[in-house]
């Protein structure tokens, strides 16, 4: 009967202290700045975070604001006084310009559930990062995506991607592939001059198809840094009626 009540009164001390000192989510640095990077480089980062409570820190979730970052605890539990890593991973592939990411991360702490990092930086040129010119190609598209919405069946669709040769060499196109017979795609030349525009036509003929449909168009061109090039469309068929 003793060893019961001391068990007991040992269980409501336990939670008391819980409650009393429950666990805090801590992090000395919240931004990292990053700075230049060329397109197609991928930048990590470790954030730290620290339980700074007297129970169990759990992390819920990690979340990334955009599936360009990957972002990931090296533990998921935390006792008082410890502290783990959030592995981040920005893939540049496809950026330009000025970037803000944002990693959020939320816990069991009562007090501050959710805290949320921030990732910085600005993606530019392969060839004309820090300022240092190349002779490399350079294919750019400013949409690598289309959604043609919700179309009839039968239909054939259109879409003219447009790209530019950001390098200071000749881009030579070497192969168009589709995923499908479905789906055709016609580059206006096989070869662009350096700061010239270029097109891609590509048509999706939606017969005997329904639902939600996707199809890539593969470009393998001498860019050194984005030797294959994947674009997507999509489109959903609602099915023709008799």
């Amino acid at each position: 009967m003793i060893k019961q009540i001391f068990a007991f009164v040992f269980f409501l001390t336990a939670i008391s202290f819980a409650q009393m000192f429950p666990p805090k989510v801590a992090a000395q640095l919240m931004e990292y700045d990053f700075g230049q990077v060329a397109r197609g480089e991928h930048v990590k980062y470790n954030f730290v975070v620290s339980n700074v409570g007297g129970d169990l820190l759990k992390i819920n979730d990690v979340r990334a604001s955009c599936g360009c970052t990957a972002a990931k605890p090296e533990k998921d539990k935390l006792a008082p006084g410890e502290s783990t890593n959030i592995k981040v991973d920005f893939n540049s592939t496809g950026r330009q310009g000025q970037q803000t990411k944002y990693i959020t991360v939320k816990t069991n702490d009562p007090n501050n559930p959710e805290i949320r990092f921030k990732l910085t930086g600005d993606v530019v040129d392969p060839g004309t990062k820090n300022g240092n010119l190349t002779d490399s190609p350079i294919m750019f598209f400013k949409d690598t995506q289309h959604d043609f919405g919700t179309v009839q069946e039968g239909d054939t669709l259109h879409y003219t991607f447009s790209f530019v040769n950001k390098g200071n060499a000749i881009l030579k196109i070497s192969n168009v592939k589709t995923s499908c017979g479905c789906t055709a795609a016609l580059v206006s030349s096989e070869e662009i001059d350096p700061g010239k525009d270029g097109t891609l036509n590509v048509s999706l003929d939606t017969s005997h198809k329904s639902g939600k449909v996707s199809k890539r168009i593969t470009i393998n061109s001498n860019d050194p840094t984005n030797p294959e090039m994947v674009l997507t469309v999509f489109a959903d068929i609602l099915k023709g009626t008799n």
